[in-house]
C-alpha cells in the first residue's frame, strides 16, 4: 500500500483522537467529556523509538506483536485489555502480545509520530471518527471481514469501523446520549414518560419544557452541556438534526453536504436549536455540568457515562429517558474506541494481529470490558453475560438505544473538517447569529475541504 504523507491526517489524529466524547473514557460524569482537552492541536510531536515487536523472537520462537492503547490512565481498563493479551498469548504458540500503554492525552501524539515515523506496532486502538482518515492514509489495513462476517459476531453495526467498503476495526463497548430525568418531578407536572417503543414527539417535548419552565421550581428545565466544546458538539448535536431530517453530510456521495446541511430541515433544526437558549429552556453557558444532579435543572441530555452518578444521586427515582422523536425518529450518537491492525505490521506478524483483534470479540472478552468499565457490551450475546446490561438489567436500556437509535458519525476522512464547521455553525446560532448564513458558511467550508482533497477517495 503506498503512503501518502498528508498534514490533514496528522491534525486530525491530534484533534479529534485525542479525545472524542463517545466512550472515550469511562463513565465518569463530573469530568469534562475528553473532547474538550483536543481544543488545541499539539504544535509538534517527537516521534517514538521504533516498536521493535513485529519481528521473530530469538528467545521465545513466536513472532512477537506490539499493541498500543490509549488507556494506561485507567487501570481497569487496561487490565482487561491485559487479561485478552494473556489469553490469546495462552491459546495458540505462533504470536506473542506485549502491551505499551499510553496516557490518553499523549496518546495520539505518540500515534501520529509513529506513523509518520514508520514506527507504528502491529496493534493499535483508535477512536472510531478517526478510522476513515487512518484508512485513506495508508496507517492501517482493512481486516479480512465481510459485513455478514460481523452480521454473525452480532456487533452493533455503528461500532464497526469502516472506510469505501471496507472494514477497518472492531469495538468492544460504546456510550448512549440519554436524557436524565427523575420520576417523582415528572409526575408532579403531568409529564408523560416516554419509552423506546414511543418518545416524546417534538411537541410534547416543549410541552413537557414549558411545564418545567412555568414551575418556577428549576433555574432552566433542560441542561444541554452547552458549555462544553470540541467534539462534543457534533456527537452530541447533529443526531438532533437527523432527527428534524438534516444530515452533516450527503452520505450518498460523501462529496458534498449542500442541501443536507443546510435544507429546510437542517434551517428547522437550527432555529429549534437557537430557541432553546433565547426562550430560556436552557443555558447557553452553564458554569458546571451538575445542574441536574444538584436539582437546579429538570432534565439533563447526556451520555450514558454519568448513569451511575445519577443513580448514587437519585436511586430508584431517576430514569433514562430516550431522545425525542423531531420528525425522523429517535437518533443518538455513536463509535467509540475500536481496535485495528497497522500498514506496518509484517506479513509474517499480521495473521496473529488480525486474528487477536477477532478474539477481542468473544462474548466473554467483551463482558469482561463492560463489567469493568459499565460501558454498552457491543454485542447481545456479550450483554447477556454481564449483570447491568442482562435482560432485566438496570442499563439494559442503553443496548436497546444503541441497536435501535445510534447513527455512525459520519465514515469520512473529511470528518474533522465537519465536525469543526457543525460546532462553529452552532455556536453562532446558540449566541443568535442568523441560522440560515451559519451553516451555508459550514456548507461551504465542508465542501471545499472536500475538493482540496480530491473528494477524500469518494471520486
Amino acid at each position: 500500500m503506498q503512503f501518502r504523507r498528508i498534514p490533514q491526517w496528522i491534525i486530525v489524529c491530534l484533534l479529534i483522537g485525542a479525545a472524542l466524547i463517545a466512550g472515550c473514557s469511562t463513565p465518569n460524569q463530573s469530568a469534562q467529556p475528553a473532547a474538550e482537552s483536543a481544543a488545541e492541536p499539539a504544535t509538534e510531536t517527537t516521534a517514538p523509538q521504533a516498536a521493535p515487536q513485529e519481528s521473530s523472537a530469538e528467545t521465545t520462537g513466536k513472532v512477537q506483536l506490539g499493541l498500543w492503547t490509549h488507556s494506561a490512565g485507567n487501570p481497569d481498563e487496561l487490565a482487561v485489555i491485559q487479561e485478552w493479551v494473556n489469553r490469546y498469548n495462552a491459546s495458540q504458540d505462533q504470536y506473542e502480545i506485549t502491551i505499551e500503554a499510553f496516557p490518553q492525552a499523549s496518546y495520539n501524539d505518540s500515534v501520529a509520530a509513529a506513523a509518520v515515523a514508520g514506527s507504528l506496532p502491529c496493534i493499535i486502538d483508535l477512536d472510531a471518527p478517526t478510522v476513515p482518515n487512518f484508512a485513506w492514509s495508508g496507517y492501517i489495513q482493512p481486516l479480512p471481514l465481510t459485513e455478514a462476517d460481523v452480521a454473525e459476531m452480532g456487533v452493533l453495526s455503528a461500532d464497526v469501523g469502516r472506510y469505501n467498503g471496507q472494514i477497518y476495526s472492531l469495538g468492544q463497548f460504546d456510550v448512549a446520549l440519554n436524557i436524565f430525568a427523575r420520576k417523582s418531578v415528572l409526575e408532579q407536572y403531568g409529564i408523560r414518560v416516554p419509552t423506546l417503543d414511543e418518545p416524546w414527539t417534538k411537541d410534547e417535548f416543549m410541552a413537557a419544557l414549558d411545564a418545567l419552565k412555568a414551575s418556577g421550581e428549576f433555574e432552566y428545565p433542560l441542561d444541554v452541556n452547552a458549555g462544553y466544546t470540541g467534539e462534543w458538539w457534533a456527537y452530541a448535536y447533529s443526531p438532533w438534526l437527523q432527527s428534524f431530517g438534516g444530515d452533516l453530510i450527503d452520505r450518498s456521495t460523501y462529496l458534498t453536504a449542500e442541501g443536507v446541511l443546510n435544507g429546510p430541515e437542517a434551517v428547522a433544526f437550527g432555529e429549534w436549536f437557537q430557541s432553546l437558549f433565547s426562550e430560556g429552556y436552557a443555558p447557553a453557558t452553564p458554569a458546571d455540568d451538575q445542574g441536574f444532579l444538584q436539582g437546579r435543572i429538570a432534565l439533563w441530555y447526556t451520555g450514558s457515562w454519568a448513569a451511575q452518578t445519577v443513580v448514587d444521586a437519585y436511586g430508584d427515582d431517576a430514569l433514562f429517558l430516550p431522545p425525542p422523536d423531531f420528525g425522523h425518529g429517535p437518533k443518538i450518537g455513536a463509535g467509540s474506541w475500536q481496535m485495528g491492525v497497522t500498514t506496518n505490521c509484517s506479513p509474517e506478524a499480521t495473521p496473529g494481529a488480525v486474528e487477536f483483534v477477532i478474539s477481542t470479540m468473544s462474548p466473554e472478552n467483551i463482558a469482561l470490558m463492560s463489567e469493568a468499565s459499565s460501558l454498552i457490551p457491543t454485542t447481545r450475546a456479550a450483554a447477556a453475560l454481564t449483570e447491568d446490561y442482562k435482560p432485566g438489567g438496570r442499563f439494559e436500556i442503553f443496548y436497546d438505544m444503541a441497536e435501535r437509535f445510534a447513527v455512525v458519525r459520519p465514515e469520512t476522512p473529511g470528518y474533522l473538517t465537519i465536525s469543526n464547521q457543525f460546532e462553529q455553525a452552532l455556536l453562532k446560532i446558540r449566541d443568535g447569529g442568523n441560522v440560515q448564513d451559519a451553516l451555508d458558511d459550514a456548507v461551504d467550508a465542508i465542501n471545499q475541504d472536500i475538493e482540496d482533497n480530491g473528494g477524500y477517495g469518494f471520486k
